[in-house]
């Protein structure tokens, strides 16, 4: 029995042409949003994919390539995270919970020989490990920042009482990590159970094997729960110090 998914071809391309117009012709109605917002989306998708895809057909090929990739990929997560925290020049200590967060899953899933090192393999669960981690940053440093502001009465009472800045912010900041780590452990908590998740059903598709499809999905769980753990501490403990702050 075929595996094979959403291949090329016209059959595809008219039902995403479908699907498209149908989204359309729903704003039109619904007077929700311009008629052109789900058409134009959906064709600088589908070239930004096109390009994306030509580009790691040739990247994966070499290792160097592939390590080069990862690295525009970790430049563009930093890049999210910091305008996404708003919190200026400043946002740019957000690239070491970043880095810590994937330089220490990564090397441990290759130091020890569960994912081979080929481009293959390292491009995709690095990719999954750092869009998620990003947005444990993302997430963590908005939530920590805003916490800071509207608690600041808070953070002076502290101070008033012989804290220090760092243990005086760290009181209110503290909490919002839960937030920030809670998508993750949804996600884990409810795997198989609500959804099946990326990699879960591209092993499955490819090999057609549930044990292995199940097998790389755990190893992108955990990875993800050490990687978002790190990233958020660190991103916690950067507020608190002062180090990322909003004008």
């Amino acid at each position: 029995m075929s595996s094979s998914l959403a291949e090329p071809g016209i059959p595809l391309a008219v039902l995403c042409v479908v699907m498209v117009l149908l989204a359309a012709l729903v704003y039109r109605i619904s007077a929700i949003g311009e008629v052109w917002t789900v058409p134009s989306a959906a064709v600088r998708g589908f070239l930004q994919l096109a390009a994306v895809s030509l580009i790691l057909a040739a990247a994966l090929a070499h290792l160097w390539s592939s390590l080069l990739v990862l690295l525009v990929m970790f430049g563009a997560a930093a890049f999210t995270s910091i305008r996404r925290s708003e919190a200026g020049r400043s946002g740019l200590w957000l690239i070491l919970p970043l880095g810590v967060g994937v330089g220490v899953v990564m090397p441990l899933c290759l130091l020890t020989g569960v994912v081979p090192i080929q481009g293959i393999a390292i491009v995709p669960v690095g990719g999954i490990i750092l869009g998620g981690t990003m947005t444990a940053t993302s997430l963590s440093a908005r939530r920590a920042l805003d916490a800071v502001t509207d608690r600041h009465g808070e953070v002076e009472a502290a101070l008033s009482l012989g804290l220090l800045e760092r243990d005086s912010r760290l009181e209110v900041v503290r909490p919002t990590a839960s937030d920030a780590l809670l998508p993750g452990l949804d996600q884990t908590r409810t795997v198989g159970l609500v959804t099946l998740p990326g990699a879960f059903v591209g092993v499955l598709l490819a090999s057609g094997s549930a044990i292995q499809a199940g097998a790389v999905q755990i190893l992108v769980l955990t990875g993800l729960l050490l990687a978002q753990t790190l990233a958020v501490t660190l991103t916690v403990d950067l507020v608190s110090r002062g180090r990322v702050h909003r004008s």
